[in-house]
């Protein structure tokens, strides 16, 4: 305990680098016993530690004695397709690299938290993914510090990010646009949009894509319908909207939204694709097998999350050369739930 009666919180790796005057990756290198430290760099990043009295955890002493490396994904879920098939795919790459993975779950837009919750992964040692796909998410990616190695996973950002942000993302804006296109294809004089809630204040780029269609076509656009994440806001979007006979076509931000979508026209008499085209996005895996099966944007999250870890191990091992990018390019998938408008619609 100090003076005051209060114990004194264990000293970190970051309390270590600012005490030798290091950055960050450099007592990493210490640790993990890299040939590339310098003598005396080693010798004042071993004092400090001594000084503090820093204590390596587990993970530490893993990256210490070279049976292993740790990353730490900071997200706030890992049920949605999505962000689970990005932990997959970071699983899977850092298994074959010989890395360990732990989760840590966010819980909280609070600053307060999120500044806690990266602390928790910096103590822990190793590299940090954050899914950013939620305002807890951007929240975190904010927080974390300088000196510390991580990768953001992030909604497509309105213009591309510098050199010194190494992020990954999907092409949102592009799969909208073209799933869009596909429903004017047909013939639709319009199409209504259900979204998800975007990472930030801005218009997300699902919806600037939508718009972006709509405007090239001269077709009306539209309010979009908040329609949360899950079936169930998929299912009161759907039910607004089945009661307007002019809708006649539907892009849901995801798949599940359009599950809640499909079964709210189901109640309302209103046939799938006879009277109402409906689109998803993700290519989940449930949406080949609905009836009638989901016509829908097929996004490479799996792929996105072994993107995510090899850049993060490049930027650990320092082997490569470190650029934000987009990852994959997004895939209509025509199924059953899209087709004309009915005649006079």
């Amino acid at each position: 305990m100090n003076v005051t009666g209060h114990t004194r919180r264990p000293a970190s790796i970051r309390d270590v680098a600012t005490a030798a005057g290091v950055s960050y990756q450099t007592v990493s290198r210490v640790i993990n016993g890299h040939p590339s430290v310098k003598p005396s760099t080693r010798e004042r990043v071993l004092a400090a530690i001594d000084e503090l009295g820093f204590r390596r955890n587990a993970t530490a002493l893993a990256l210490a004695s070279g049976r292993g490396r740790a990353v730490t994904v900071l997200t706030a879920n890992t049920t949605h397709y999505g962000y689970a098939s990005i932990l997959q795919g970071i699983e899977e790459a850092a298994r074959a690299a010989s890395y360990a993975v732990g989760i840590g779950v966010l819980e909280s837009v609070d600053e307060a938290a999120a500044a806690a919750a990266v602390q928790r992964a910096a103590d822990a040692g190793g590299g940090l993914i954050v899914i950013a796909y939620d305002p807890a998410g951007v929240r975190a990616l904010g927080a974390v510090p300088a000196g510390l190695p991580v990768v953001g996973v992030i909604e497509t950002p309105a213009s591309p990010p510098g050199n010194d942000r190494p992020w990954v993302w999907t092409d949102d804006r592009e799969a909208a646009y073209e799933a869009t296109r596909h429903l004017l294809a047909l013939g639709h004089e319009t199409v209504h949009y259900v979204a998800i809630p975007s990472s930030t204040r801005r218009t997300s780029a699902r919806t600037t894509g939508w718009r972006q269609a709509l405007k090239e076509a001269g077709a009306p656009e539209p309010l979009p319908v908040q329609g949360c994440w899950g079936p169930a806001g998929g299912h009161g979007a759907g039910r607004k909207l089945a009661k307007d006979p002019d809708v006649t076509a539907i892009l849901c931000g995801n798949d599940d939204l359009a599950l809640g979508v499909l079964r709210a026209l189901h109640e309302s008499g209103r046939s799938v694709p006879g009277e109402v085209s409906v689109a998803g996005f993700d290519d989940a895996p449930h949406s080949a097998y609905l009836t009638p099966s989901l016509t829908t944007v097929r996004l490479d999250f799996t792929g996105l999350g072994r993107a995510a870890f090899a850049l993060l191990h490049g930027v650990l091992e320092e082997s490569a050369h470190i650029a934000p990018h987009p990852v994959s390019v997004p895939e209509l998938v025509v199924r059953e739930s899209s087709g004309a408008p009915p005649a006079g619609g």
